[in-house]
């Protein structure tokens, strides 16, 4: 998706959650990166290195007409009036956790045990999907690529404007 919206800078929330705040860091987000990038700033947030169990140093993000965050809580409530767009990548919860599994190997094991209770409570209390602009799903039959369809908010194409204020970046 970055590379179709020209090299637009991918913000993973895999770098901002912690083993010690795998849904606590909206507020952190919020001030890092929305907030300077919403005033035209660069923003700065410091990585989470999951092996090594520590935040690493900072790294800038400079404000740009579109920015993908990617990962589980993006369509958060907190950050739904941020967003130009939400994508919800439509997978079986079974399938999505084994394909974590396998990347991330038997070291992170106990990491995942945790994380399957802990993504079900947060989409409990604060579901995304429902809330989805685009369902994006995986061809069928084993084809490479992806499939978009229009989401269950019905809003994308309804002439809702793409950014949140005028010269900030638009995420995604």
């Amino acid at each position: 998706m970055a590379e179709a919206l020209d090299g637009a800078p991918v913000l993973r929330l895999d770098d901002i959650a912690s083993h010690e705040e795998l849904f606590g860091w909206t507020g952190r987000l919020l001030s890092q990166v929305i907030e300077p990038l919403g005033r035209g700033e660069t923003a700065h947030y410091s990585p989470y290195d999951w092996r090594a169990r520590r935040f690493g140093p900072p790294r800038p993000l400079p404000p740009a007409p579109v920015i993908v965050v990617e990962g589980v809580g993006a369509g958060r409530r907190a950050l739904r009036p941020h967003l130009a767009l939400l994508l919800w990548m439509d997978l079986p919860r079974e399938e999505s956790w084994s394909r974590g599994r396998a990347r991330d190997g038997e070291e992170q094991r106990e990491f995942w045990d945790g994380w399957v209770g802990a993504e079900r409570e947060h989409f409990a209390g604060d579901p995304s999907r429902p809330f989805a602009d685009l369902l994006v799903r995986q061809r069928d039959g084993g084809h490479e690529g992806y499939e978009v369809f229009p989401g269950p908010a019905g809003t994308a194409g309804s002439g809702r404007p793409l950014t949140h204020g005028d010269g900030s970046s638009a995420v995604w």
